[in-house]
């Protein structure tokens, strides 16, 4: 669900970078293609840095490209003489290095600040025949307002026929799709959305509930003009298509959750608190946040019947909360250790913070699932047959929750396919997802009923 940025840094590596510095008073030439490897537990990862100049101001995009095609954003880049400094923010990291006299390498210091930890990271400029593939599939960038000062990153692949929008998972940017949007582009014309707190698009202290990031999905197609798109989601972008699927449902022309119909989408969990939806951490924020809204309206009830009312269904309430936390409890006595900790930065704890439960949607739907999904972990004293069992009875629960609401949402099992169904398994998931979009038809009246849950 979450981006994954893996410590970048635990041993040192030695690239013979040439450290001699330019002559005083000379700049260097540093726009262009940098890349270099940074040696991690396991595997080395390669490191690529695309820097640009316009109207006098430096701009930069850093790609871990080993782990995936998505970019990690560059800020504060200052060049002094020789002397190169820039920050990661989402990586928590700062480089600092020098560029070499012949301004073909740059030697430096990568740095995690929160974890203390330095190692070299030595940089040589890239030439065409030499760049590693970072996945720029030909897209132009423009910026969407969808509230006074908040703009957000949508990505233009081109092509022609029914307009679709990919949407990223928690953590993710629109570029996550960079390797598989182009295969939609012959049939298809593609966008996708960078959601707001993430990459290039604004990050403000607030608007982060489902009901506000769906919004935004909604005004960057008014303001496009974009037509009944199939919205096609990864992970937590399932809570949006889900959002758009129940309160606005006429807009679309169906919704496509790659691996993304999980509690934050679909919100129906079985009673037997020994088969959780994956991941447990997804069910806990989601309940604690209702319960918190049941005790808020209790206080500010203005009769005594109907606080009465609400302490009864926040009783309820509790009761799941205890059933999440039993959940919890038994993947960590089966060996599974801590929790997954999710909520990583204030962002991700506003957007967790700010889930809902849908259950039915009234739109066509097309879910594709890992199941079971590769690489798990394996607890100690668990056997891997053990351990995909229980990944297997969660996704099979998650999907008995979308098809009890919604009996004509078509099914897809991919046996051991990661969480990155569209990269791990990019042949299957074209096919079905243009399967799918042939079956749609090209109007659709609105249904008359909300199925968003009202709480």
């Amino acid at each position: 669900m979450m981006r994954v940025i893996a410590v970048l840094i635990s041993a040192s590596i030695a690239l013979g970078v040439n450290a001699a510095t330019l002559p005083s008073g000379a700049t260097p030439n540093i726009t262009g293609t940098w890349q270099g490897t940074l040696q991690a537990p396991a595997p080395n990862l390669r490191i690529a840095l695309q820097i640009s100049r316009t109207s006098g101001s430096w701009k930069a995009s850093m790609y871990s490209i080993d782990q995936t095609p998505d970019h990690f954003p560059v800020t504060a880049l200052s060049l002094t003489g020789s002397r190169l400094k820039f920050e990661v923010d989402e990586a928590g990291a700062v480089y600092e290095g020098t560029v070499s006299a012949d301004g073909s390498s740059i030697g430096g210091t990568w740095t995690e600040v929160a974890r203390g930890q330095t190692a070299p990271l030595n940089l040589h400029r890239a030439t065409q025949a030499t760049a590693w593939p970072l996945y720029d599939s030909g897209y132009t960038v423009r910026f969407v307002t969808v509230e006074p000062g908040i703009d957000l990153e949508v990505l233009d692949w081109g092509g022609h026929g029914r307009p679709v929008i990919l949407l990223a998972g928690l953590g993710n940017t629109a570029h996550v799709f960079d390797k598989f949007a182009p295969t939609l582009t012959a049939r298809y014309r593609v966008y996708g959305i960078t959601r707001r707190g993430f990459g290039d698009s604004s990050a403000p202290s607030s608007g982060y509930s489902v009901d506000r990031l769906g919004q935004d999905v909604l005004a960057v197609m008014d303001a496009l003009k974009i037509e009944r798109p199939i919205l096609i989601g990864h992970s937590l972008a399932g809570e949006e298509l889900s959002y758009v699927g129940s309160r606005d449902p006429q807009k679309i022309a169906g919704l496509v959750y790659l691996d993304a119909g999980y509690g934050y989408a679909f919100y129906d969990k079985p009673k037997d608190a020994a088969v959780p939806s994956i991941p447990p951490d997804v069910d806990l924020e989601v309940d604690v946040d209702q319960l918190q809204r049941k005790l808020t309206q209790i206080v500010s009830a203005d009769d005594i019947p109907t606080r009465v009312e609400l302490f009864n269904e926040s009783a309820s309430e509790l009761v799941q909360v205890r059933n999440d936390l039993q959940a919890q409890e038994g993947e960590v006595q089966a060996g599974g250790g801590k929790p997954a900790q999710l909520a990583a930065n204030p962002i991700n704890t506003a957007i967790l913070a700010g889930m809902d439960k849908f259950t039915q949607v009234n739109a066509p739907i097309l879910a594709i699932y890992a199941d079971p999904h590769a690489g798990i972990p394996v607890p100690t004293g668990t056997s891997k047959a053990e351990a995909t069992g229980r990944d297997k009875a969660s996704v099979e629960a998650q999907i008995a929750a979308l098809t009890r609401y919604n009996p004509s949402a078509q099914i897809i099992r991919l046996p051991n396919a990661v969480h990155y169904v569209f990269i791990s398994n990019e042949a299957e998931v074209l096919k079905d997802v243009q399967t799918f979009i042939d079956t749609l038809p090209m109007s659709r009246a609105a249904p008359l009923s909300r199925a968003h849950v009202q709480l």
